[in-house]
């Protein structure tokens, strides 16, 4: 009676493993339609796959080849774009939407942040000490310091030059010489470009020095008038003018930098 019981008990728990397993296996089925064209395909068709095929989704995959098929599909399904993934039979939505069902964050293209700052920052430190052990043999120097500052301004000024007229619009809100005199909201990059690069390769300090000092030091009065005087609230130039950098901080020691750069430079220059 007792291993009759006893093989019972082996019976369900094998019917309800069994069970679990295909309930998860239906759980874990998602339908992807997406554009897939002779001459394009959707990125975030291709998003949408591998974020479902991450989390453990079997997913059918269909191809919409031709604009016919996608406006079809628009049609039948009442929606305005592509990718549309669908689970349990239930339309999630497209790539954003498919990051909220599976609780992971969506960038807001307004949100503001230091992000792209910060990540240049421990970039242009790490080539620093790279730079430093390929000359010393040591990655701590005081020229590591040196260069960390001159890379970061060179590589912040070509972010300016890659669009001059939209970081002149963005300079324009709090520069108190460009608002002045305009031009100086389109020499400022390569002001800043020239200086860096000088100040690299340790040559011609007599330009570098006083135009790292200058437009420094103009440029940290704005920044403190604008942020901690008027208490304005906006956009930081410091990375080019398509940026939702905010400015303050970040901004105040780009610019600290490039003055404390120039007199430590010229204070040898002259020792």
């Amino acid at each position: 009676m007792t291993s009759l019981l006893n093989l019972r008990y082996k019976i369900s728990i094998i019917e309800h493993t069994s069970l679990g397993y295909q309930m998860d296996n239906m759980a874990k089925k998602a339908t992807l339609y997406r554009m897939v064209m002779p001459k394009h395909t959707c990125p975030y068709g291709l998003k949408s796959k591998f974020l479902l095929n991450w989390q453990g989704y079997s997913v059918e995959d269909n191809w919409l080849t031709s604009r016919e098929q996608v406006d079809a599909f628009k049609e039948e399904h009442h929606v305005k774009t592509t990718p549309q993934t669908f689970i349990n039979g239930k339309r999630i939505g497209g790539y954003d939407d498919l990051r909220r069902y599976f609780g992971k964050k969506v960038q807001d293209p307004k949100e503001k942040t230091y992000r792209p700052v910060m990540v240049l920052f421990i970039v242009t430190a790490l080539m620093a000490l790279a730079t430093s052990y390929a000359v010393f043999g040591t990655i701590f120097t005081m020229h590591s310091v040196s260069w960390f500052i001159s890379f970061s301004m060179t590589i912040l000024a070509l972010l300016k030059l890659q669009n001059v007229e939209g970081f002149s619009t963005m300079f324009l809100n709090y520069d108190i010489l460009a608002k002045r005199w305009v031009p100086y909201s389109y020499i400022y990059p390569f002001a800043e470009a020239l200086a860096g690069i000088l100040m690299i390769s340790d040559a011609l300090y007599w330009i570098s020095i006083p135009v790292a000092l200058f437009i420094g030091t103009i440029g940290a009065i704005s920044v403190f008038k604008a942020v901690y005087i008027e208490k304005r609230e906006l956009k930081c130039a410091c990375v080019g003018g398509d940026s939702n950098v905010p400015l303050g901080f970040v901004s105040l020691t780009e610019n600290l930098m490039m003055i404390g750069m120039a007199i430590v430079m010229g204070g040898s220059f002259i020792i």
